[in-house]
């Protein structure tokens, strides 16, 4: 009986000890954080100090010197909110227009209550659909309860802030920028305060070392010719030289806009938008046939053969359906470019689904929050969504290839044509 007792106090102990580290581990994370913080921030001094060591006065005293501590100040942090007493530097030098030289932390920049992962959280969470009431309940159980600057007008001057970015975006000039490939598409989404929906025309392009970039995102109006045509000469104005194809739908706004500003480029039909139309002039029972078929053609592998499948389609349900017949062979052409560029760098060039998933989340937005509260919004919500999604984008394929895409050389089936040569001889 005793050791039944005994052995239930070293449980209940056991337990008890269990639940004061659990709860005592947010604080060791901080108390850790914070003395790595101040260790760092003092050996950031010491090597600004030693760096500076050998300026003196005319009198021999050393012009950069410690000068003890900040008032502590409390920085919000991933492992929450943390108390820094950063230390003072006595810099007594001046630069050349006569100022007086000050240092600054780059660990801890000068009146900073955030770490920068946490400013960069904020932007995220609200794009994403989070509403800015939500925020302190959100983060306050990771934060702490203290968890200051995380408010509507945060994000209020968050906003002002992408609108400048976003307007120095539309200005930049593109006379140093190269693009190869371009996808275009135009994205519409609901606007709050307003009763149309926002068109928003955009534009993405491959560099020659292979990397997507946005290149332009505007306000259009149902995808005219006008509002395509409108964006590609600012384009052409701001630099922009002629791609070497471009990837659309086939809408005949952006069609007849870039073959007035761009008439060299290539076509290339976005395969998924041309397989829905031609689906929908079809009855439901033959639509599986017909996707079958389709993908036949896109998955040939010389523009012979895709065109026998062309051929094996019309055949099939050219007598009974020449709709859906017209509407694949009316394109044959544009929705085959692609046989004429690098095998390696098809599958991105067959569709524009890199702008389709792009704004799955910012109609993921505008769900949340029932649209954004003016076209303005819209476009610099876009704009922030791309602008983060664009860290984790993939270079394209055989990257090496297309610099010789973008030096004119010719392929034939997707194969380069002097190593087509090169075997014959």
């Amino acid at each position: 009986m005793l050791k039944i007792v005994v052995d239930n106090e070293r449980k209940q102990a056991g337990s008890a000890c269990d639940e004061e580290v659990a709860l005592t581990l947010d604080d060791l994370a901080r108390a850790g954080a914070q003395e790595m913080i101040k260790t760092a921030l003092l050996a950031e001094v010491e090597e600004y100090i030693q760096q500076h060591s050998q300026e003196r006065d005319p009198q021999g005293h050393r012009l950069v010197v410690r000068n003890g501590y900040h008032n502590p100040r409390q920085v919000i942090t991933g492992a929450g909110p943390i108390e820094v007493k950063a230390p003072r530097v006595d810099d007594k030098r001046v630069d050349e227009h006569g100022e007086k030289v000050q240092f600054a932390s780059n660990i801890l920049p000068r009146y900073s209550r955030r770490s920068p992962k946490v400013d960069e959280v904020l932007p995220v969470l609200y794009l994403r659909g989070l509403s800015t009431g939500d925020f302190r309940p959100a983060l306050e159980s990771f934060l702490g309860e203290d968890a200051s600057g995380l408010s509507s007008t945060t994000i209020t001057r968050l906003t002002k802030k992408w609108e400048e970015e976003y307007r120095s975006f539309q200005q930049q000039d593109l006379r140093q920028k190269r693009y190869i490939y371009i996808w275009a598409d135009g994205i519409h989404f609901n606007i709050r305060l307003e009763e149309d929906r926002l068109c928003a025309l955009v534009l993405i392009g491959v560099l020659p070392d292979g990397r997507k970039e946005l290149i332009a995102i505007e306000d259009g109006y149902r995808e005219s010719s006008e509002s395509w045509l409108s964006l590609l000469r600012g384009l052409r104005n701001r630099g922009l030289s002629a791609p070497a194809l471009a990837i659309g739908d086939g809408t005949l706004g952006f069609w007849k806009a870039i073959e007035e500003t761009y008439p060299e480029t290539r076509e290339q039909r976005c395969s998924v938008h041309k397989l829905v139309n031609i689906l929908d002039k079809l009855p439901r029972r033959l639509q599986p046939k017909a996707k079958r078929m389709y993908h036949e053609i896109l998955n040939s592998s010389t523009r012979k053969e895709a065109e026998k499948q062309v051929e094996a389609f019309t055949e099939e349900f050219g007598a009974k359906y020449p709709k859906a017949v017209e509407c694949l062979v009316k394109d044959q052409e544009s929705l085959l470019a692609f046989y004429d560029f690098p095998a390696e760098h098809w599958m991105h060039l067959r569709s524009t689904n890199i702008i389709e998933s792009i704004f799955s989340t910012v109609r993921l937005r505008t769900r949340k929050t029932k649209g954004a509260g003016s076209r303005t919004a819209g476009l610099v919500m876009a704009f922030k969504l791309i602008e983060a999604s664009s860290r984790r984008w993939k270079v394209i394929r055989s990257k090496e290839l297309v610099k010789l895409v973008d030096e004119g050389h010719s392929f034939i089936d997707g194969i380069l044509v002097k190593n087509m040569e090169s075997d014959a001889a």
